[in-house]
């Protein structure tokens, strides 16, 4: 399944690889508040964004499915939560303890 990220500036960047999804979560800053988020989004219109804080939100914008949100989520999990929408295991996620919104 395609895949593709943006960082907190709003550059994509296509079928990252994990080294370059962790890249991702170490740029977030809570200081930096004009740019808060970076995402992973599949071409089924899935996104899974991340905060700074472990605050994560998931939601489908083609469908309308979500948002849904988990606060403090550790980076570990994150990264993993990504590999499995890059796998295309959305029933996994959609399995996890979710709340609706976007928990800001």
């Amino acid at each position: 399944m395609a895949v593709f990220a943006y960082d907190k500036m709003g550059a994509v960047i296509h079928a990252p690889a994990e080294a370059e999804m962790a890249a991702l979560l170490d740029s977030l800053s809570a200081e930096d508040i004009e740019h808060q988020d970076v995402s992973l989004n599949d071409e089924q219109g899935w996104s899974l964004s991340v905060f700074p804080g472990g605050l994560i939100v998931f939601e489908n914008v083609e469908t309308g499915e979500g948002p849904w949100h988990m606060q403090s989520v550790t980076r570990e999990k994150i990264l993993e939560h990504w590999k499995d929408l890059a796998a295309g295991n959305h029933q996994k996620l959609l399995s996890l303890p979710w709340v609706a919104g976007y928990g800001a």
